[in-house]
């Protein structure tokens, strides 16, 4: 009988465990998706000032 409350004190304990690796996963996943959002923006904030660039006037004069 006694076996039977290790095994299962063993399962609990490696669900705790498991359910706080999950939680932490997902807060990391949280923080990788905020900075893919992050890189976009600037992506596209760089793609703006390239856009206000006016090439023409930086080709050399004949």
């Amino acid at each position: 009988m006694v076996w039977v409350w290790v095994f299962l004190g063993i399962f609990l304990a490696m669900l705790v465990m498991l359910v706080c690796f999950t939680v932490w996963l997902a807060h990391k996943a949280a923080d990788v998706f905020s900075e893919l959002e992050m890189l976009g923006q600037r992506g596209s904030e760089l793609a703006e000032l390239l856009g206000k660039i006016d090439f023409a006037a930086l080709e050399p004069a004949e």
